[in-house]
């Protein structure tokens, strides 16, 4: 849909640098399977930076499929339409969130 030309291209972006930033956290998680040092502290800190980058890793991977979904409902030419009520997504909401698939009264209600 040319109306979201410029919206679908954002997200492309956004695409490419999630898959940025997950090659540098798989490449972190990959550097730090390496032994353990011998200090009980820093086994810890090392367990403790395992976690977070688990964290981010969960969350890119979380917003590249939503960035997907959000790509397949322009090409489908269903985007910006509520997935739950099928009312329009305020455009303020898409510039916030262009990924959204919610209005925001359903975002609200679904706790989103």
């Amino acid at each position: 849909m040319k109306k979201y030309e410029e919206v679908r291209s954002n997200l492309i972006e956004m695409l490419e640098e999630l898959d940025d930033r997950l090659t540098k956290i798989t490449n972190d998680v990959k550097h730090s399977k390496e032994p353990l040092d011998k200090d009980f502290e820093e086994q810890a800190v090392q367990a403790e930076n395992d976690e977070v980058l688990d964290g981010l890793g969960n969350a890119a991977r979380t917003e590249r499929e939503l960035v997907k979904q959000a790509i397949a409902r322009i090409d489908s030419g269903e985007y910006g339409i509520c997935q739950v009520c099928g009312e329009p997504i305020r455009e303020e909401r898409l510039k916030a969130i262009p990924y959204s698939c919610m209005c925001i009264k359903c975002a609200s209600q679904a706790g989103c």
